[in-house]
């Protein structure tokens, strides 16, 4: 049986059974659902942590995932690439309701029939990563090629942009989030870093690229150009006294 119909049925049902509500007909009427008693049992007591845990179970036994993708050979693709998190901290509630969001959309076109491939990823780069491997090292941007080599700084910065991950595939499967986690993208990957240039060339030759001025935030001590998440992070301003020169005119 499908993977998401069953997920959709097994809903109802256990619906039904929590608050004595009747079956739709429908539902009744279907082959796979005349041994409904023996199949979906009544909870005397609602204990989500241990439902939770069955569910988990029932899907990683059945492969529940994988099967929803594979039964969907030849059919219309849906694309998804996760928008990646940063692995260099822990996730937060925030990142829950934000993949709930995105695993409703993938389900339901899985259930409306398309192939839905979930491309996980990790997004490795950004200012932040740089300055907290300087500051747990004790060191400064001119410090690299002279205390540090530049080979040593990029493994560090390698090290701590995924010092996380392994919460972050916790979290993924506890609270149900389908995606593929064995076969992520990771930005600082050549493979991806050399597509984002294709992507470029390709646009380049569309002639969809061309040359403007914008207002830049820049950081002299990182001696790099700010995005508008790295001028959010936590530091970043501050209150200051400043003195006014105040000039005074006789009126004519």
């Amino acid at each position: 049986m499908d993977p998401c119909h069953l997920l959709l049925d097994g809903f109802c049902a256990n619906l039904a059974c929590i608050f004595s509500l009747p079956l739709p007909t429908s539902l009744i009427q279907r082959q796979d659902f005349k041994n409904m008693s023996a199949k979906y049992r009544e909870f005397s007591q609602l204990n989500l942590p241990i439902m939770e845990q069955e569910i988990l179970a029932e899907w990683t036994k059945n492969q529940a995932f994988e099967k929803s993708v594979s039964l969907r050979e030849g059919a219309t693709p849906f694309v998804f690439y996760e928008g990646p998190p940063s692995a260099n901290g822990m996730p937060g509630i925030h990142h829950v309701i934000s993949r709930t969001l995105k695993d409703l959309v993938c389900r339901y076109k899985t259930m409306k029939g398309f192939q839905v491939k979930r491309k996980g990823g990790w997004d490795t780069h950004g200012l932040p990563i740089e300055l907290g491997v300087e500051k747990e090292l004790g060191i400064t941007k001119e410090d690299i090629g002279v205390k540090i080599s530049v080979e040593e700084y990029n493994l560090k910065c390698r090290e701590a942009v995924l010092r996380f991950k392994d919460k972050w595939d916790d979290i993924t499967r506890k609270m149900g989030y389908w995606v593929d986690l064995n076969d992520p993208y990771i930005t600082f990957k050549n493979e991806y870093i050399e597509t984002l240039w294709w992507i470029l060339s390709e646009l380049y030759k569309k002639g969809l690229l061309y040359e403007s001025v914008s207002i830049q935030p820049y950081s002299p001590a990182a001696g790099t150009g700010l995005s508008s998440h790295e001028l959010n992070q936590p530091g970043t301003y501050k209150d200051v006294k400043d003195t006014s020169a105040v000039a005074m005119f006789k009126a004519i």
